[in-house]
């Protein structure tokens, strides 16, 4: 019989006096970035720090009181603590780069006093599993470079009980999942409490009078707080209790109570949090993907209780201040609801006074070509909510104008007011202590923080960038044989089967890394497309290469886990399982071994369906040489020689055959590029041009893939402006936000009166020469618009083919009268600075001093089809 406790709690350690600012250190995420704070906590017990998984509160919680009370009286490890506790105090109150910029509210360029970052998942450290993949490593990141930089971010997501899940194998190699308990009280957390003591608690309605209760719990990121939301507590009944019990589980109307808890609940918190701590209220609401979109409901719901806004003056209040990131290049990889099931969430019982049910299904409505009109799109939600708004990389912005056009008809992809900023990295997390202690060795300390200094480090010796790379190979292989033992007993398999795994790997063997979530798209087993060949790759007599595999299929996903097995099955196989290993539960803690140990990594994702792949950035700052389709990022940054670029068939409709092509690239690239100059050697046994490669690559790359530089450009182009926007929208009791929402309510109403009603040139001849200057005079009706509400551009650039204009600019036209008629003359002059097929149009645009774009109405007037044009040049 088992014996079960009748309740369960957890008994926190007291620490002695002396040793009080431990707690501090263990309950502040910095340790897991600051390798000088992990040191001092390693020092205290080695052992035990090694078996609680590098995690300082369970070190604390697991070191006997006697040890303790020993280190209380060690003179020598207090003065290491009093270091390290007055390095953080320093780190959380001296002053960073962003406290050089203007202060809040100054003019004109005023930096945000506060900005809410919402994301569903956040991957900080392995002692806080609160991720699953890209996006929560991404969020992580990012509060971590904002951190480092003295952002005034606010953190807010969910505490997800099981977090996401843990992976192991099948004895025939399919995926297991687990989900573990997480006690909130055995984490790097605290509970936001009132001022009495008592936990904060938000609340949200639900329908059949019913309400969502949780609780905050607060990460220390640094200077960065990190609230996560709560819902397993007795205020809740059992169906409410599971709302926060697992990352991307449950059915659609579990996920729909996520995400309200997320958005809505995250923005109360938020509230209660600033109450609380006097911190700052944020002026920019910065949702990472459509799951908080609902915040922005949150929020015209308080300007109309608080300020009494209708709904579309609240509206433009909220889209000032709003930004959204989209990290999604398909389709099928956005949260879709019901529209019925969101109208039961927002309307009925559980309506709120000046939030129409009508109003919020409009947000998420995908009413343009092809969407479906049963469907809730919590992406066009968040791009109808915010602003401002971009993808993840270069080409990611590419797609996403293409995925949303529909939003903004009538405007080129170009226009479409959906930006880009390139994702980065945090190299204080990712980058191996080896190679930041050559680098501090060889070129001063500061390196991987500041995005100047990378071109010293063509002075490091070749031999000591070779070693550094052997040392690290040698600590992948020595993890990955423990993880691989570990995985092999769990399936089953008694030590007398498992000595071949002494010899897995080689630390002097080419070694690839591949490791991801296991999607379709990103094709985990593109390089099984032909077994004998890769076969020969890893058993060449005299080039062989050795790969490691690790990634998690999504626990619904059949697809996936068919994949995780055919790579496992493979792996399995007695003649190439030295050479080539599937390593189970990827997570933080493995990927800080997997990017610096490997040479190359792979990266074989259908183009163009990788939004940015950050795992190849961490891997380059650690001196590993990419080897990629060009998708995401490296589309961006491949140069030639920072690694290689992987064909792709684009075109090919046939995947089968598209994988063919691109496999047999693939191959080749490996054997006849990569092997080959790998083991091409030189003096001392060097490999010379390799290792030009990799100088290259970090000069070249380094200073691009820093997280410090993301967050950089998130303050200057999408924070900065949308605080801006905000403080437009607030003065005079929101005065401005009331008169937004009026112009645009009237230019929507009076748009279909207007229209290009004549358009004539003048002043080329027959045969128009570079510095010509073409006349041009273009009538309009307005209907009951003014002059000051539209802008009159003409666009003029080179034509293609089909006489589109191709790189187009545009230049305003000026009113000049208003005819007999009631049309508008505009006039203008456009010089003509280009040679070869040249083309313009003109076309009529909403023009206000607080649209962040023209575009922002997605209305627009152009000639018609059939006529209005005089003495023109070819029409679009």
């Amino acid at each position: 019989m088992v014996v079960r406790a009748i309740r369960r709690f957890t008994v926190r350690t007291v620490l002695p006096a002396p040793l009080e600012p431990l707690g501090e250190l263990a309950m502040n995420l910095r340790w897991s970035w600051h390798a000088e704070t992990r040191d001092l906590f390693e020092s205290i017990d080695p052992e035990t720090w090694a078996a609680v998984g590098h995690d300082p509160v369970r070190l604390l919680g697991a070191v006997p009181t006697g040890k303790l009370a020993a280190l209380a009286e060690d003179r020598r490890f207090l003065a290491r603590l009093a270091v390290a506790a007055e390095d953080l105090t320093d780190y959380l109150t001296g002053a960073r780069w962003y406290q050089s910029l203007p202060e809040p509210g100054s003019a004109p360029d005023g930096a945000p006093a506060a900005i809410a970052y919402f994301s569903p998942e956040f991957g900080i450290t392995a002692a806080l599993p609160q991720y699953s993949g890209g996006l929560g490593i991404l969020a992580g990141d990012h509060l971590k470079a904002a951190s480092d930089l003295g952002v005034p971010i606010i953190g807010v997501g969910l505490l997800y009980r099981h977090g996401y899940f843990r992976q192991s194998l099948s004895r025939d190699g399919w995926q297991q999942e687990r989900y573990p308990l997480l006690d909130p009280n055995e984490l790097p957390l605290t509970l936001l409490r009132s001022a009495d003591g008592t936990p904060a608690r938000v609340r949200i309605g639900l329908p059949g009078n019913r309400e969502l209760h949780a609780r905050i719990w607060k990460a220390q990121v640094g200077r960065v707080p990190l609230l996560m939301l709560d819902s397993d507590i007795e205020d809740n009944e059992p169906f409410e209790r599971e709302v926060t019990d697992r990352l991307y589980g449950g059915t659609s109307e579990h996920r729909l109570h996520q995400e309200m808890l997320l958005g809505i609940g995250g923005v109360r918190a938020v509230r209660e949090f600033c109450a609380i701590t006097g911190h700052a209220q944020p002026e920019v609401f910065h949702t990472n993907e459509g799951h908080a979109g609902f915040l922005g409901i949150e929020r015209i719901r308080e300007f109309h209780e608080s300020e009494g806004l209708d709904f579309d003056a609240a509206l433009e209040a909220v889209r000032a201040g709003t930004v959204f990131t989209t990290h999604t290049p398909v389709p099928a990889g956005i949260d879709r609801f019901d529209r019925e099931l969101v109208a039961k969430h927002f309307g009925g019982d559980n309506a709120v006074p000046g939030v129409p049910v009508e109003r919020v299904l409009g947000l998420g409505a995908e009413s343009f070509p092809g969407g479906e009109t049963g469907v809730f799109n919590m992406a066009v939600m968040g791009l109808r909510l915010a602003q401002r708004a971009n993808g993840v990389s270069k080409l990611h912005g590419d797609v996403s104008r293409g995925m949303f056009a529909g939003l903004w008809p009538g405007f080129d992809l170009a226009e479409v007011p959906i930006g880009s900023i390139t994702n980065g990295v945090h190299a204080p997390t990712w980058v191996d202590r080896d190679v930041l202690d050559l680098a501090s060795r060889e070129l001063g300390p500061g390196l991987v923080e500041e995005a100047r200094g990378w071109e010293a480090i063509g002075k490091i010796p070749a031999r000591a960038v070779w070693d550094m790379r052997r040392t690290l190979r040698g600590k992948l292989v020595t993890e990955a044989r423990t993880r691989l033992r570990a995985s092999w007993k769990q399936r089953g398999a008694g030590d007398a089967e498992l000595g071949w795994i002494d010899e897995a790997l080689d630390p002097d063997v080419l070694t690839i890394g591949f490791a991801r979530r296991v999607p379709s798209y990103k094709r985990l087993t593109l390089m099984l497309r032909d077994p004998e060949r890769l076969r020969s790759l890893l058993l060449h007599p005299t080039r062989p290469i050795q790969i490691v595999v690790a990634g998690k299929a999504h626990p619904a996903d059949e697809g996936g886990k068919k994949l995780v097995r055919e790579l496992v099955k493979f792996s399995d196989s007695e003649d190439v399982r030295h050479r080539i290993v599937f390593l189970p539960d990827y997570d933080i803690a493995m990927a800080q071994h997997l990017y610096p140990g490997c040479d190359v990594w792979l990266n074989n994702p259908l183009r163009p369906l990788e939004a940015c792949g950050t795992s190849g950035m961490k891997a380059a700052l650690n001196g590993c040489l990419n080897l990629s389709i060009l998708d995401g990022w490296w589309d961006e940054w491949f140069d030639g020689s920072n690694g290689w670029a992987i064909p792709t068939a684009d075109g090919v409709e046939d995947p089968d055959r598209r994988d063919d092509l691109e496999a047999n690239a693939l191959y080749d690239l490996i054997e006849n590029r990569v092997a080959a100059r790998f083991y091409d050697r030189g003096p001392e046994d060097l490999p010379g041009r390799w290792l030009e490669m990799v100088r290259h690559t970090l000069v070249s790359l380094g200073p691009k893939v820093l997280a410090s530089r993301m967050v950089k450009d998130y303050v200057n182009v999408l924070y900065a402006p949308a605080a801006l926007a905000a403080r437009s929208m607030a003065t005079d009791g929101l005065a401005g936000a009331k008169t937004l929402a009026a112009w645009k309510s009237e230019v929507r109403g009076s748009w279909p009166q207007v229209r290009v009603d004549h358009v004539e040139s003048a002043g080329i001849g027959d045969a128009p020469e570079v510095g010509n200057t073409l006349d041009l005079r273009v009538l309009v009706t307005l209907g009951d618009l003014r002059p000051s509400d539209i802008e009159v551009q003409v666009v003029h650039g080179r034509v293609d083919s089909t006489d589109a204009i191709v790189d187009g600019a545009s230049v305003p036209l000026k009113p000049v009268r208003r005819d007999e008629q009631g049309r508008w003359l505009y006039e203008g002059a456009l010089a003509l600075d280009r040679t070869g097929p040249f083309g313009y149009t003109v076309r009529v645009m909403p023009a206000h001093a607080l649209l962040a774009t023209p575009a922002e109405l997605g209305l627009i007037a152009v000639p018609a089809e059939d006529g209005g044009v005089a003495d023109g040049l070819p029409l679009r």
